[in-house]
């Protein structure tokens, strides 16, 4: 098992910039995309970037694509997600999560269900 700790969050005005740290501990070696996902009140969990542990490949959301940068350390045990010019609509809790298996489309690499450990989450709170 995998035990994810996010930090980071809080609140930051619309066009300044954040970042998110999550740490991962237990059999990281068995990670094969480790990422962020996001839940706004009364919507969906979304994807927001993942990357591939081996190759680090990264994986963003439209939305987010040219903002936010998904980056991870040598070690291969702290994820970090880059906010830059974040907008009001990117306020959600955001949880760092990892996944074991390989994915055999890439298009499921946002699937949720197939992510198998998810961090407790931290909040982000944009304001115009």
């Amino acid at each position: 098992q995998v035990q994810l700790v996010e930090s980071g969050g809080g609140s930051v005005q619309a066009g300044g910039s954040l970042r998110l740290s999550c740490e991962a501990s237990g059999y990281t070696a068995r990670i094969n995309y480790i990422g962020w996902f996001r839940q706004a009140p009364g919507k969906e969990r979304e994807g927001v970037a993942v990357v591939n542990t081996a190759s680090r490949n990264t994986f963003y959301a439209d939305s987010v694509k040219g903002r936010f940068t998904i980056s991870q350390d040598n070690t291969k045990t702290t994820v970090y997600l880059q906010m830059d010019s974040p907008k009001p609509e990117d306020t959600a809790m955001y949880y760092c999560a990892a996944r074991r298996q390989p994915v055999g489309y890439i298009g499921d690499v946002f699937r949720s269900n197939e992510y198998n450990d998810w961090g407790q989450g931290t909040q982000v709170t944009v304001s115009s």
